[in-house]
């Protein structure tokens, strides 16, 4: 018997919400019917902005900023009901990311926070919410991040090819099928947030389209030796990362006094996440046949002819194994509301985060009971 989930997320672009209906077969294979970009508000973006690059963030503007998001979820989820067709009663539960704050993986209190409360989104939307998917995984060790490893699993591997999947999102994670093999994957650094932060610093927009800043910029050799030298880059899986740490600050302090073309530094950064996913490569993926990508960054046509031309291995759209590029992660939340309303522990976690137990990602709101 099939079911009806639906996904949620907003990723460290943070310039709206991405919404996947997806159908799951008896065998829990996921399709996607219907999906789509809910943009924040103007305004509520601002308001993000500001408390993602504060350094300190007043509590009571962090909670109005959960009930604020949380509504915009709601509304994603509206949206994409109408768009799909569908009645909410059809849909067995509705898997929220939120929308990350700061990631904060290390030490004895390790944690991560995501804001948009899902007892809004549920009573918004009439539908069960499966939401705080990271905490749980943090609690018993692991990492809270990277989660798109146990859906590409599912969804990209072989048996007979060892394959990779590079999901280029505001920060990059790598994705390494081997088949008869533990999942392997982990975040390798920088993407699209860098870019877009400097393309929006220099009047390009909130992001650079098509890599058309960066096309015109040559790489500052020097510049580039300099961010390669970022301890992250060197330390070994498991780890994960967030616009808390590699954002505009830190590339002011590495870009230090010295002048240099906006363009040049543009085209460095997209040369530094191309440089930083193949040596990744070199390190994890030998043997694999072919890389798979996946996120918003397959739109970037300067960065993906970089990694073409700096790969030895071909590279495809995740679009050849049916499944679109822009809502892979959407979906792998609605999958994970999926294993989460079935009680399952997604296999592969610990070797994925470092947990030390496989933990059952997700609480679960329900909508509530009309007087």
């Amino acid at each position: 018997m099939t079911a009806l989930f639906a996904g949620l997320i907003s990723g460290t672009s943070a310039d709206g919400i991405d919404a996947a209906l997806v159908e799951f077969d008896d065998h829990g294979h996921p399709s996607l019917l219907t999906s789509i970009t809910h943009p924040y508000p103007a305004p509520l973006r601002a308001h993000l902005e500001r408390a993602v690059r504060a350094q300190a963030f007043p509590l009571a503007e962090l909670a109005v900023l959960d009930a604020a998001i949380a509504d915009a979820f709601g509304d994603a989820a509206d949206a994409l009901l109408t768009a799909a067709g569908v009645e909410a009663a059809a849909v067995s539960a509705l898997g929220s990311h939120g929308q990350t704050l700061g990631h904060y993986p290390g030490g004895v209190h390790g944690n991560t926070l995501q804001v948009g409360d899902p007892n809004r989104i549920a009573a918004r939307s009439g539908i069960p919410v499966v939401a705080d998917f990271r905490r749980a995984d943090m609690a018993v060790g692991g990492q809270g991040a990277p989660l798109a490893p146990l859906f590409h699993a599912m969804v990209f591997g072989s048996e007979s090819e060892r394959r990779a999947v590079l999901n280029l999102g505001g920060i990059a994670n790598l994705t390494i099928l081997d088949p008869g093999c533990d999942i392997s994957g982990f975040d390798v650094g920088p993407a699209n947030t860098l870019l877009d932060g400097w393309a929006d610093r220099h009047g390009h927009g909130r992001y650079d389209t098509g890599g058309a800043f960066a096309a015109t910029g040559t790489v500052d050799r020097v510049l580039l030796e300099e961010l390669l030298r970022e301890p992250f880059l060197a330390a070994a899986p498991p780890k994960s990362t967030g616009r808390e740490y590699f954002n505009l600050g830190w590339l002011d302090v590495r870009l230090g006094v010295q002048h240099r073309d906006p363009a040049d530094v543009q085209a460095t950064l997209a040369e530094y996440t191309v440089t930083t996913i193949a040596d990744a490569l070199k390190a994890y993926g030998t043997g694999v046949a072919r890389v798979y990508v996946c996120g918003g960054g397959v739109g970037n046509t300067d960065l993906i002819r970089r990694l073409e031309a700096r790969l030895p291995m071909p590279l495809a759209s995740t679009t050849e194994l049916g499944v679109d590029p822009d809502f892979v992660e959407a979906m792998l939340f609605a999958w994970l509301a999926r294993e989460r309303i079935n009680a399952h522990s997604p296999a592969g976690l610990a070797n994925v985060t470092g947990a030390q137990a496989r933990a059952v990602l997700g609480g679960v709101w329900l909508p509530p009971r009309k007087l």
